[in-house]
């Protein structure tokens, strides 16, 4: 799990996260949150999920990223392929 904290709304950011997502086998999804952050749930292997948060953390997406607080965790639910919400 993931907060993307910045400019990241708006600007085409969970739609580029899901692509990458689904790029790396990636189940889950990217959410809007009413305050401007992107809260972003992926399951599946551990070296997908590091370079999605790589990736996260790049300067290389849609926006300004200006921080990326994660949290690392069991999978709780069952999510069929990467969704925005």
């Amino acid at each position: 799990m993931a907060w993307v904290h910045g400019q990241v709304q708006g600007v085409g950011f969970r739609w580029w996260t899901r692509s990458r997502a689904l790029e790396l086998g990636l189940t889950g999804y990217a959410a809007n949150k009413p305050d401007g952050r992107v809260h972003v749930v992926a399951q599946g292997p551990r070296d997908a999920c590091e370079r999605l948060l790589e990736l996260l953390t790049s300067g290389n997406t849609p926006g300004q990223v200006d921080n990326v607080i994660h949290d690392w965790s069991e999978a709780a639910d069952a999510f069929t392929g990467f969704t925005e919400r």
